[in-house]
């Protein structure tokens, strides 16, 4: 009868081979498992995609 509207924010996490910092982002367009994306902040390690999932927000 009353039906909430339902949003899926896409997100994006991050994690560093070195120092295993981890970091949340929003999802971007090409974002693959396992792929090599930036230099960690905090000790210029390579980051590596490790998790890709969505939240579901209602409204």
């Amino acid at each position: 009868m009353f039906s909430k509207e339902k949003t899926i924010h896409a997100y994006t996490v991050e994690k560093c081979n070195q120092c295993n910092l981890e970091r949340k982002r929003k999802f971007k367009e090409g974002d693959f498992l396992f792929a090599e994306t930036s230099k960690c902040d905090s000790c210029n390690g390579m980051t590596i995609i490790e998790r890709i999932f969505g939240e579901t927000i209602e409204k």
